[in-house]
């Protein structure tokens, strides 16, 4: 079977329990589809089959994928189509430290705003990331940490900020980079969350930004490991 026809099938799978075939539920559904990783980047997104799926014409597709190719999750290539978008090497360092800054931007005035439920919620997701590494599970481990890392953030009110960090946080979303990194990196870097919120429970801004400025150090480093060949990125070059 082709990766087109592939490509299809998945998406008929995942889209057939969304209700509604406005163009808003189909942005939506395959922006979930998307995020979920359940297509991997470079996947072909064939408008006929997936206007098919929806009943619709081909218009509101098309419209929808001009929406999610200015989130930066789709890409559009002349005689090739609409694909899952595929960063270049550099790129996907790039929106890292992109990640990194507007995170160390909310993490202070999140300290000292952080309400009891938003302290025990950073918790709670740290527990189920604890869980994740000792059972191997690299895909709770890599939906959690994002609940942890936004979890960190959102109670800064920086809604603005806050939102652009989401953003720039799906754009890298399709590549999965924690489902393919060693366990030992997981682990790593999971110390590092514990160091987190330690900070951030005992209300230490200057420790928690500390804590913040090694762990990115750690994850840029593990984001340059990601090799090129693996089909989730691809070499400057080809971008």
């Amino acid at each position: 079977m082709s990766s087109r026809r592939h490509s299809s099938a998945v998406l008929f799978k995942v889209a057939m329990n969304t209700t509604g075939t406005s163009q808003q539920a189909i942005v939506d559904e395959l922006r979930r589809v998307i995020l979920d990783g359940a297509v991997p980047p470079g996947t072909a997104i064939p408008v006929g089959e997936i206007a098919e799926m929806f009943g619709v014409s081909a218009i509101p597709v098309r419209e929808s994928l001009k929406t999610l190719k200015g989130e930066g999750l789709v890409q559009h290539r002349t005689n090739a189509g609409y694909a899952v978008a595929q960063l270049t090497v550099s790129e996907l360092a790039e929106m890292y430290v992109v990640r990194e800054t507007l995170e160390s931007a909310a993490l202070a005035a999140a300290v000292v705003n952080a309400s009891d439920a938003d302290r025990e919620h950073v918790a709670e997701v740290n527990r189920l990331l604890e869980k994740a590494v000792q059972e191997n599970d690299s895909q709770t481990y890599h939906r959690q940490s994002r609940h942890f890392h936004l979890g960190l953030t959102r109670p800064s009110r920086m809604h603005r900020l806050v939102h652009m960090l989401e953003s720039a946080w799906n754009i890298t979303e399709p590549v999965q980079l924690m489902v393919h990194v060693p366990q030992a990196d997981r682990t790593l870097l999971h110390e590092d969350h514990n160091d987190m919120l330690d900070a951030f429970l005992s209300r230490d801004v200057e420790r928690l930004l500390t804590a913040a400025v090694i762990h990115h150090t750690r994850l840029n480093a593990v984001v340059a490991t990601l090799p090129s060949g693996s089909g989730l990125i691809v070499d400057d070059q080809q971008g």
